[in-house]
């Protein structure tokens, strides 16, 4: 008895430690091999966003090169003009939010020290001493931290015309790949790898175009109740919270909570409270009625997954891993699916021809 116990011990230890070496050599390979993975796992993800209006295109008789250029040029003008359209707003208003932002820090700090608190200014100064300290010793790795692996301005401006190439490629000879692949790996492998392709396609796909809905919700919500209160750098914010809304669960908080701060120091303690109420009712709306609407249709994992992605992605590859983890854990979990199905497949039992219920007389293939 306790013999066999500890045999199956053994046996499901020795595959932990499988399992924890392949993904130790997993992590090492994208880690030496991030700089190429990070532009193709981004053009990726534009792909799938705009893959829609090339389709429209080609099917209106536009030539794929042309179609996938046209979608392109398009895009980098609508992010080029948005970038137009907040660059001044900041221009202009950040120097009164930094003399406010000062004003603001002197309340607090007036506040710390008087009742109930009674914060003396040596113990207050050494407090912000050591905050400085911390943030200076930490400033390499929250510099690294925005981009990992890519760590030089020369090299961000590669892997952006990286990604830029990669997408024009994808949108236009993305039809082709799949056929080829199967034409490549036989038709055995090839059709399971096909399968899976384009079932993670639509997944991304799916993901995307729902993130992207739900944050739009999101900064129109959040920005018309910033525009409406006055809030400094609302157009900014507003953004801030669309691009943020990318980021399951995390980003949006981030968003939320500087919106917050920004009405805090610009227009004080009252409207900061009535912009923390719409945050919240803006992200239980989100979270109760648009996300499980929407997203069950396209990615079925649980909030703990997402979260735990998040917090991995983040703490590995910075502000890039955390965008970039649910979308990956998503294209696992279709991987995972298909093998069960295909496992599935094979070793469940005949159905009974009269009542469509497994057989129990007939044994599942071998």
């Amino acid at each position: 008895m306790i013999g066999g116990g500890l045999l199956w011990l053994a046996k499901w230890s020795l595959c932990i430690v499988a399992i924890a070496a392949g993904a130790w050599v997993l992590g090492s390979i994208v880690a030496r091999f991030w700089v190429v993975l990070l532009p193709v796992a981004l053009a990726i993800v534009v792909a799938t966003v705009l893959w829609p209006p090339t389709r429209w295109l080609t099917r209106h008789k536009f030539p794929p090169a042309l179609a996938a250029a046209v979608t392109l040029l398009g895009f980098l003008a609508i992010v080029g003009g948005v970038v137009a359209l907040i660059v001044p707003s900041v221009a202009d208003q950040a120097p009164e939010l930094a003399d406010k932002s000062t004003a603001g820090v002197n309340q607090v700090r007036d506040w710390i020290q008087g009742p109930p608190l009674q914060i003396r200014d040596e113990q207050l100064d050494s407090a912000v001493d050591a905050i400085v300290d911390r943030l200076q010793s930490s400033g390499t790795q929250i510099a690294n931290g925005v981009f990992t692996g890519v760590s030089t301005a020369t090299s961000m401006l590669i892997t952006l015309f990286l990604v830029l190439v990669l997408v024009f490629f994808f949108l236009k000879d993305g039809p082709r790949l799949l056929p080829w692949m199967h034409s490549v790996l036989g038709s055995g492998s090839g059709r399971h790898i096909e399968a899976v392709l384009e079932r993670v396609w639509a997944t991304l796909g799916g993901f995307i175009r729902t993130q992207a809905v739900v944050s739009f919700v999101d900064a129109v919500c959040i920005g018309a109740a910033l525009f409406i209160l006055d809030v400094p750098l609302a157009m900014v914010l507003s953004v801030i919270t669309f691009i943020g809304g990318f980021v399951p669960m995390v980003g949006a908080f981030v968003a939320g909570a500087l919106a917050v701060l920004v009405a805090l120091v610009g227009n004080g303690f009252t409207t900061a409270m009535i912009v923390l109420g719409i945050v919240i009712a803006v992200q239980q709306l989100e979270g109760n009625v648009l996300q499980p609407v929407l997203q069950s249709r396209s990615m079925e994992l649980h909030a703990v997954i997402v979260l735990l992605a998040v917090t991995a992605g983040g703490s590995l590859y910075g502000i890039t891993g955390a965008f970039l983890a649910v979308p990956v854990v998503a294209m696992i979990a279709v991987v995972l699916r298909y093998i069960g199905e295909q496992i599935d497949a094979v070793t469940a039992p005949p159905l009974d021809p009269v009542t469509d219920d497994p057989d129990p007389e007939v044994k599942a293939p071998a």
